[in-house]
């Protein structure tokens, strides 16, 4: 049975303020869990279910995860889910500086990179972190307005890609100022060139704009080229004011990939 001190520390993890005060965060779900136990991510304990625990003792007594039998009703108590699963896991924040997080301001990994100016919804942030592992994005740079990256939603959208992908928070102004002439920067606008008319290289930094108002002011002069992703709807259909950020993230990184393996 958990005591009424572990119940009240990790429900507290849910609040932000908590999460800085103690440099943990919330995984929760067998997925996640799964991956965070296999990841160089460090676990401070694990509050599971008895099937989960017996299925992953081996893992859990050779890393020497402190981990406590938890009741569904208990579970209830210290979960950021509606509903709860069988594993949460609380987990310490990387470092700065350390393996699990990205390269310094200025020093994007070769390749393609994502950059996301004021990415406020945790869904979308969690998502384009998914996209960027599974189209191969090895770093994503986040402005230091964007929400947070250990955001139990934020977390839990990533389902397991925040253990791969190199995240890190910085002045994007000044990451891509340090960028002109080096690295080029792509940016979506309606005045924008065809995404699907362009030769595009296989290594750059893609921009992603706020959800609302698409990419600040100050980062324009920064984009070396503008692309649009061209609406297909019939007009008698209508046509939907813009896509959602990790949407379009999605698109454009598809279509990095795709003309990188030379197809028309």
């Amino acid at each position: 049975m958990l005591s009424q001190n572990q119940i009240k520390r990790v429900s507290a993890l849910r609040i932000k303020k908590f999460r800085e005060e103690y440099g943990q965060f919330l995984a929760e779900g067998e997925k996640l869990a799964q991956e965070m136990l296999n990841s160089r991510f460090r676990i401070v304990e694990i509050y599971a279910d008895a099937s989960w625990i017996i299925s992953n003792l081996p893992l859990i007594r050779q890393k020497e995860i402190p981990v406590f039998e938890t009741l569904p009703r208990e579970m209830e108590r210290i979960s950021a889910l509606a509903t709860p699963s069988p594993v949460l896991a609380v987990v310490q924040k990387p470092e700065s500086g350390s393996q699990i997080s990205a390269p310094p301001i200025g020093h994007p990994s070769s390749g393609l990179n994502l950059a996301l100016d004021d990415i406020h919804d945790p869904g979308n942030l969690g998502t384009i972190i998914r996209i960027a592992d599974w189209f191969g994005i090895e770093t994503v740079f986040c402005s230091e307005q964007s929400v947070e990256l250990y955001n139990p939603k934020v977390v839990q959208a990533t389902m397991g890609s925040i253990t791969r992908v190199m995240v890190t928070r910085c002045d994007l102004a000044g990451l891509l100022s340090v960028c002109t002439g080096k690295i080029p920067v792509f940016g979506t606008f309606l005045e924008g060139e065809n995404l699907f008319e362009q030769d595009l290289p296989s290594e750059g930094i893609i921009l992603i704009g706020n959800e609302s108002r698409g990419i600040s002011k100050e980062l324009v002069p920064f984009v070396t080229k503008k692309l649009y992703i061209p609406s297909f709807g019939p007009s008698r259909l209508g046509k939907a004011e813009s896509l959602n950020a990790s949407i379009a993230a999605a698109i454009i990184c598809a279509e990095f990939r795709r003309k990188e393996k030379g197809e028309k």
